[in-house]
């Protein structure tokens, strides 16, 4: 059976990945809103999923310490 999206990610996953996408985009300047952001830039969006990918790193380097 055939997924796509985020259909598969539990509610609880599904919050913790938005609140967290919303904190990486306020770090960055990014003004994103509930539901759609399709305005966005791609320069705006490659802002906050790069925020995102440094904030992982970052938690996974922290942790190996």
């Amino acid at each position: 059976m055939a997924r796509s999206g985020n259909s598969s990610i539990v509610p609880e996953a599904r919050e913790a990945l938005n609140r967290f996408k919303m904190e990486a985009a306020n770090e960055v300047g990014v003004n994103l809103k509930q539901g759609y952001n399709g305005d966005l830039t791609s320069r705006e969006a490659g802002s906050v999923g790069g925020q995102m990918v440094k904030k992982m790193i970052q938690s996974y380097e922290n942790g190996m310490k």
